[in-house]
């Protein structure tokens, strides 16, 4: 009976429940109440063992089966991520001139080493696309993952029909395997909200309070007006229905999980739910996840210019707008450098001189505000995953006469 009532509540509303409970459990029993961190544990881990095996035969699967007259939306996916990354890029450096933000530097940073130049970013990402398969899965490298995909995909478009319907099975398998482990979400939610809050708390936040809002007003901005803008512009219609829909069910996993790797299973159930076509969403979402970067954006213009604003650097329109390009290119490699986007701050503050020791110590300084950084990055970056995927099909729906009804 109890099962019943359960499986009658909506994901959304049972992850809030999780989300109510984790909450309570980390202010009034932090002690008694710890072993809750397992679920979270358990969570997570779960989703991260089965993406990258989940985005490998999707992705082969759909193109050994991809047939010529059948169309997909990647290149104007594509071109989303891209403009969207560069756009919230440009939206970070002109909130930074608007609202400068001063910092207190400190260390927390050592050993980490950054890339030194775009070019190391870059061949990064082109030694990953030809990593060994075996290992680019084990390693969970989606962008390794998605060219092998890809590539064995293609080679198997003139097997046998039997050999097609094997790959075909085990994907939709895997893909059974996903819906499984999203049920988990409301227990996982709660075991890393509790962590969250018996773990880190919020004073060390205090103090940073006016770069957090810089950091989150300038992502939650990019979201909410830059965005459905976009949309707009595809769809022409309302695109705040599709905008809260994907923010709802991606962008509140992903803020708690901080990982879009993680999320991508996430993402793919909603794309299903969506009604999107699987041959284009089993592509673009792992790629949204290595290349959609909108917040790391965010970060590396915020956190370069406050280091900029700190040491009282004059920096020009021209040097702002090559910063808004450079991060974007950044961020759209950060999936090929170990520690995300806070290393490649680094990168950024370089184009302003900045030596590399003061630089790693603003990026200590990410690393104390991560808590919540990292968390609203990655619920921009994949959302936006969705959003984007959904928005050019929804294009094409729309010049085919098709309705587009998003239900909540």
């Amino acid at each position: 009976m109890i099962m019943d009532n359960w499986n009658k509540i909506g994901l959304v509303k049972q992850i809030i429940i999780g989300l109510f409970l984790g909450i309570v459990l980390a202010l009034l029993v932090p002690v008694g109440a710890a072993p809750v961190v397992i679920f979270g544990s358990i969570f997570v881990g779960a989703l991260k063992a089965i993406a990258p095996l989940l985005v490998f035969f999707l992705v082969m699967s759909a193109i050994a089966q991809h047939k010529n007259r059948h169309k997909t939306n990647m290149k104007t996916v594509t071109v989303l991520y891209l403009l969207g990354t560069f756009l919230a890029a440009l939206i970070a450096v002109i909130a930074s001139f608007i609202f400068p933000v001063s910092l207190t530097l400190v260390q927390g940073a050592e050993g980490l080493t950054p890339p030194g130049d775009v070019v190391e970013v870059l061949k990064s990402v082109l030694l990953n696309i030809v990593d060994n398969p075996v290992k680019a899965i084990y390693n969970a490298n989606y962008i390794g993952i998605l060219a092998w995909a890809l590539l064995l995909g293609l080679a198997l478009r003139h097997a046998a029909e039997t050999t097609k319907t094997m790959i075909a099975n085990i994907s939709d398998a895997v893909s059974k395997l996903v819906t499984w482990i999203i049920k988990l979400a409301p227990f996982g939610i709660m075991g890393l909200v509790f962590e969250s809050i018996t773990t880190n708390g919020i004073g060390a936040l205090l103090s940073y309070g006016k770069l957090l809002a810089i950091l989150i007003g300038c992502m939650i901005f990019v979201s909410l007006v830059v965005n459905p803008i976009l949309v707009y512009a595809l769809i022409k219609q309302n695109p705040y229905p599709l905008v809260f829909k994907c923010l709802k069910e991606s962008g509140m996993t992903a803020f708690f999980t901080r990982s879009s790797a993680s999320n991508i299973p996430v993402n793919m159930k909603l794309c299903e739910d969506l009604g999107l076509n699987k041959e284009s969403y089993s592509v673009s979402i792992p790629l949204g996840a290595t290349i959609n970067m909108a917040g790391a954006a965010v970060t590396i213009s915020v956190m370069a210019l406050a280091a900029v604003h700190t040491l009282g650097i004059q920096v020009d329109l021209t040097t702002a707008i090559i910063l808004s390009v450079l991060a974007a290119l950044s961020a759209c490699g950060a999936s090929g450098v170990a520690g995300g986007s806070l290393l490649l701050i680094p990168l950024a503050c370089s184009l302003f001189g900045i030596p590399a020791d003061i630089a790693m110590q603003v990026v200590g300084v990410g690393f104390i505000i991560g808590v919540l950084q990292d968390s609203f990055e990655t619920a921009l970056n994949s959302s936006t995953d969705v959003l984007f995927t959904a928005a050019a099909e929804f294009r094409e729906w729309r010049n085919e006469g098709k309705d587009i009804t998003i239900k909540g």
